[in-house]
């Protein structure tokens, strides 16, 4: 029999303690009729409760009862079977296979951002806005390289009358790309380069509120309200010059500059970022508005992706259809740069989202081109192939908050010879692919693999390969190779081989590959007791296949997808893995295993390693990375799959930096301080250093970073420990030993080794 479920009663069962007396009040509050949807057991009903404005902003800061604010709710039973109702989050068309959101066309100029159009790439200039000429110079320059889009600083007067000359002057040259004016604290401002810029880019954060002073504000109902009702006075007027002009605008939430109200009411959070965002999204629909994106940057790609997914969630709900321009922001350089952005942006293009993209570096804006159209081409191709799995019910990955399933690490049996359990490590592994020439030197090898070496023999260190593959055995009879994969296993470092190699050439300790076709015949049970096997698998097998892993008592997963792969996808087939795995209790560590063709680019490699491995592990899904591509630098695998397992908020094993791309606001040079503080600092594993060219996001987007190098006047620099500044002014050429000696202060410095020749 059915059980029905009343509206105080689904409340109080999704509600925290403190809510406790809702159920007895909500027949009294008398301002606002919502409709909620309620299914359980195969029975709909529907109730409609009344509840005031202030108690709905309350019930948004929890996520289990935040669809309460909108205007139908569907609610499914928690697990099968239960009584217990929690909402239904959409946050995308399809996790089964990657099809793109359907959004409506935006104008920017003569470019079309939206679903019915390419993937458009962005860049922002770095030169002073009121040089006319360089800024000019660098737009052609990125305009030549293909970007579709250019986002120029106008910070006060000065900047936004050389505007109109940069527009000008552009036009004569024959470029018509469209520029966008990067607003921040300077409402007179938009107004006036409204008029010549074809898009408006603005900050809820800092657009109308005060600079936040991440201090905790107590709000009434009424003073909240009126907040709201000064945003609309500072913003509607942007809004309706923006319509007569044919203007459009971005509302870009950084997760670095939330107001204080946003912060007191729902925390520096995903939650927040969305909330701010909608208060000027009402705005513009209030006066008929709609020519405008959305942004949902942070430094920090997991909580990027969650921003972004209950933005869309929360569209899902509302019935709305505007496009997304995605960004990590401040992601630094190089390939972490690249890999971050990878990370945040791919793990969205994955599910069909995004409509635009900026790739942002601190780097020339010309670098930023050539990975950011990468990216774009990578998620036109993903959605138009449409590669997939069949769909199953998915009941276990978190969508919204990062919660990390984790494989049960290897344990120590009795009659074990060697310690197993260091082939995998408890914060992320590494795993790397290695060649029989490489073992015929040792001492080489050891290094690539990054041990510590004393007296030519290796140790393990901080940031040394987990497990290596061997897809050949060296010979019996080859003495030296094995003396070389033996002092390995002697330090806990795996030896993976295909069964089939262990089974001909033996090597004492290997951990032994199967295939699921390998497990239903056996082959595994001719090798000797005690001998530690491992699967490789694709994820997409049929459930009688994947219920061979019942059978077998596996050190760990590979999850493998051949490259030239036809139907299925990596992202999808893994899921779907995983799932399986939740179901059914079996707790085997996965290793996401990559293998790319020859002739493969490294920022190609980055891309997509980032964008499919990356999007599961931003997920919480995945224990490791097994990159191999035979052309590719050694070194340069083993950081990358380190630099992933980083990004991805799983191991550290270097200096993080959160440092800003650069524009016409920077204080300083950007590339060039970026790497003296990089030179002296990238021995501190664990710490984390955010190099801000000014004050505009700085103490925000240090939420992760222990220090903070901030441009806070011409020439001179601000440092920050967390988000609270403690020296200010210190003259730039003395400003990065003042750095060090801050951390030294914090008990957070060592000095750096000296590496063996």
């Amino acid at each position: 029999m059915a059980a029905s479920v009343t509206m105080g009663q689904a409340v109080m069962m999704n509600a925290p303690a403190c809510f406790g007396n809702l159920k007895k009040n909500v027949d009294a509050l008398p301002e606002c009729l919502l409709r909620s949807s309620f299914v359980g057991a195969g029975v709909e009903s529907r109730m409609v409760i009344r509840v005031p404005l202030r108690l709905r902003q309350k019930l948004r800061r929890f996520p289990c009862v935040r669809n309460a604010a909108s205007e139908v709710v569907e609610m499914e039973p928690a697990s099968e079977g239960s009584q217990l109702l929690v909402p239904r989050q959409k946050y995308c068309e399809s996790v089964y296979m990657p099809v793109r959101r359907k959004t409506r066309t935006v104008h920017i100029g003569d470019v079309c951002v939206g679903s019915e159009h390419p993937i458009r790439v962005q860049t922002m200039t770095t030169t002073d806005t009121k040089d006319v000429k360089a800024t000019v110079e660098q737009v052609m320059r990125v305009a030549d390289k293909g970007c579709d889009i250019v986002r120029i600083t106008v910070q006060g007067k000065r900047e936004a009358d050389a505007c109109y000359d940069i527009k000008n002057t552009l036009v004569q040259k024959g470029y018509t790309i469209p520029l966008v004016a990067d607003i921040h604290f300077a409402p007179p401002i938009a107004m006036k380069v409204a008029e010549c810029f074809d898009k408006i880019r603005i900050n809820p954060g800092n657009f109308a509120d005060r600079r936040a002073q991440f201090e905790k504000l107590e709000y009434t109902e009424l003073d909240y309200q009126e907040e709201l009702e000064h945003i609309e006075q500072v913003f509607a007027p942007l809004v309706e010059k923006c319509k007569k002009y044919g203007r459009a605008i971005r509302i870009g939430t950084n997760h670095g500059s939330l107001s204080d109200r946003i912060m007191s009411y729902y925390g520096d959070s995903p939650r927040g970022m969305v909330e701010s965002a909608f208060e000027f999204a009402n705005i513009c629909r209030k006066l008929d508005f709609h020519n405008f994106v959305f942004s949902m940057k942070a430094s920090n790609p997991v909580v990027m992706v969650q921003a972004y997914r209950l933005l869309v969630s929360e569209m899902y709900l509302k019935g709305w259809d505007y496009p997304l321009h995605l960004g990590v922001t401040e992601a630094g350089e190089g390939e972490d740069g690249r890999m971050k952005s990878a990370i945040g942006i791919g793990a969205l293009l994955q599910d069909g989202l995004g409509d635009t993209i900026r790739v942002s570096l601190t780097e020339e804006p010309e670098q930023e081109i050539n990975p950011c159209m990468k990216l774009a081409n990578l998620g036109m191709k993903i959605t138009k192939e449409q590669k997939g799995v069949p769909e199953f019910q998915e009941k276990h990955r978190r969508y919204f908050d990062f919660q990390r399933r984790t494989g049960q690490l290897p344990l120590q049996k009795e009659g074990d010879e060697i310690d197993y359990r260091g082939v995998l490590h408890r914060d992320g592994s590494v795993l790397m692919s290695v060649s029989l020439d490489q073992l015929k030197a040792p001492e080489t090898l050891y290094r690539a693999l990054a041990t510590k070496l004393i007296i030519g023999m290796p140790y393990k260190d901080l940031a040394t390969v987990d497990t290596i593959l061997l897809n050949e055995l060296p010979a019996v009879e080859d003495k030296e190779a094995r003396l070389a994969l033996k002092r390995l296993t002697d330090i806990g470092m795996g030896v993976l081989t295909p069964v089939a190699e262990q089974l001909a050439k033996p090597f004492p300790h290997a951990i032994a590959l199967l295939t699921l076709d390998d497990v239903a015949s056996s082959s595994h049970k001719k090798l000797p007791a005690g001998t530690r096997v491992a699967v490789t698998l694709r994820g997409d097998e049929p459930q009688e296949q994947l219920d061979l892993l019942k059978t077998v008592d596996a050190i760990m997963l590979l999850a493998y997808l051949p490259e030239d792969e036809k139907k299925s996808s990596r992202v999808q087939a893994s899921r779907r893995l995983f799932e399986y795995l939740e179901s059914n209790d079996l707790n085997f560590p996965v290793i996401h295993h990559l293998k790319f063709p020859s002739k493969t680019e490294r920022d190609d490699l980055v891309i997509k390693a980032g964008s499919e491995a990356g999007a599961l592990l931003v997920d919480g899904l995945g224990d490791g990375i097994l990159l191999e591509a035979d052309d590719q630098d050694f070194e340069f695998l083993r950081t990358t799959s380190f630099g992933m397992l980083q990004g991805c908020r799983m191991r550290n094993t270097k200096t993080e930096y959160v440092s800003c791309p650069s524009c016409g606001r920077t204080l300083f040079d950007l590339q060039e301080i970026s790497a003296q503080i990089r030179e002296k600092t990238a021995h501190l594993p664990g710490v984390a250093i955010a190099i801000m060219g000014c004050i505009v996001n700085g103490p925000g987007e240090m939420a992760d970073a222990d220090f903070g190098y901030v441009g806070g006047a011409p020439g001179k620099i601000d440092l920050y420990v967390g988000k609270q500044v403690v020296k200010r002014g210190i003259a730039m050429e003395k400003a990065t030993d003042a750095l060090i000696e801050l951390i030294k202060e914090n008990g957070r410095w060592i000095e750096p080794e000296l590496v063996e020749n």
